[in-house]
């Protein structure tokens, strides 16, 4: 289904944005001596704000509103890469046209339509990090824009030595080509873009455990002044509150980062972690854990992750701290997860607590909704 919105985006919107032009060059009469001047910016606008629409809603099926919120600004982005952009390819494009100037139709094909592609990659590219949390690391922002502007510049290219091939393939061109060559060519052109972003952008599907209930962020200045304290390791009373020092939820993260910052180490309601596509997660207080949960028994539980499953295996002696969608666990000691399930630990109650506490996960195999 992903393949054919691309697609489907990729025809229509250079049709768009010709009608568009068609209607200022013949019904408004404007500019009609320099037509690039406004075809170019009118398809390359149509196409970048096509293909960021369609990402916008792919990333996020199930948001429509959500969906249209965060629209303002990529809209205001693909409009502003593909005007600018697409005047530059009208002005080149008028250069070579020049009589003194003899360059082969396909060079300057080639150069207009890159130059139409490219904004299109940009604004693809730019606006991904209003529409993913995974934007939020740097390096996978900088990966996904220069996936973009490449897989543009590569569509343009190829779309336009393709026209010029198909072009070139008559003896003679015929008068019904020449009416429809240039919707034609924008209609290849976009059809090649939506098909380089279906292939390169692809959403994200790894394997995720949400923050959910239990994980909500405090800012106490008495865990600040604990982190402060010089303790005498010589000092038994002072020595025992050390576990007090490392009292909040926290991974590993030489082995475990959030989808949306590699750099943050404690946990906090909202966010996600990125889990390995193989290997095994560690939940507990022991000192390898890669998920430390304050008052959990040393080891707890243990992820064990496939590349098409996960399961959880819990230690048989602290099942009944452990539920999975609001069910105690029984006899069971091994649980395959599903997409959505509920992973609540339970920790120890202490004594100055008037509730029990929880730390609750929603664990996620298809993320494809990281914003919602």
């Amino acid at each position: 289904m992903r393949i054919y919105l691309y697609l489907l985006a990729g025809i229509t919107s250079p049709l768009i944005g010709w009608n568009i032009a068609q209607f200022i060059l013949t019904d408004a009469g404007f500019l009609t001596q320099f037509p690039e001047l406004v075809l170019f910016p009118c398809v390359a606008i149509s196409l970048a704000i096509g293909m960021v629409t369609n990402e916008t809603f792919i990333g996020s099926p199930t948001k429509l509103k959500l969906g249209f919120r965060r629209l303002k600004i990529p809209i205001l982005i693909a409009i502003g890469l593909g005007l600018i952009l697409g005047l530059i390819a009208a002005g080149i494009s008028q250069i070579f046209f020049l009589p003194q100037i003899t360059l082969p139709t396909a060079i300057t094909r080639s150069i207009g339509w890159l130059l139409i592609g490219i904004p299109v990659g940009l604004a693809e590219g730019l606006t991904w990090y209003w529409q993913s949390l995974e934007a939020g690391d740097p390096k996978r922002f900088r990966q996904r824009l220069l996936t973009s502007f490449l897989t543009a510049a590569i569509a343009s290219l190829l779309a336009a030595l393709i026209f010029e091939y198909l072009r070139n393939s008559f003896e003679t061109i015929p008068i019904w080509f020449r009416q429809i060559e240039d919707i034609l060519g924008f209609c290849l052109l976009g059809f090649l873009l939506g098909l380089g972003f279906s292939l390169t952008n692809s959403p994200s599907y790894m394997v995720a455990l949400r923050a959910g209930s239990g994980f909500e962020y405090t800012n106490s200045l008495f865990d600040e002044e604990l982190m402060d304290l010089q303790i005498d390791e010589t000092d038994t009373e002072k020595t025992d509150i050390i576990p007090a020092l490392n009292g909040k939820p926290r991974i590993n993260t030489s082995r475990l980062k959030f989808v949306s910052d590699s750099e943050l180490q404690d946990i906090e309601e909202g966010l996600s972690i990125q889990l390995p596509p193989r290997g095994k997660v560690i939940f507990g207080t022991q000192e390898d854990a890669d998920i430390y949960i304050p008052n959990l028994p040393l080891f707890t539980a243990e992820l064990e992750l496939k590349p098409r499953e996960t399961l959880l295996k819990v230690n048989p002696q602290y099942k009944k701290q452990i539920e999975i969608n609001g069910e105690r666990l029984g006899s069971k000691q091994t649980i395959s997860l599903k997409h959505n399930d509920l992973i609540t630990f339970y920790p120890k109650k202490q004594e100055d607590e008037d509730e029990e506490k929880m730390y609750r996960f929603v664990y996620y195999n298809r993320f494809l909704d990281p914003q919602a």
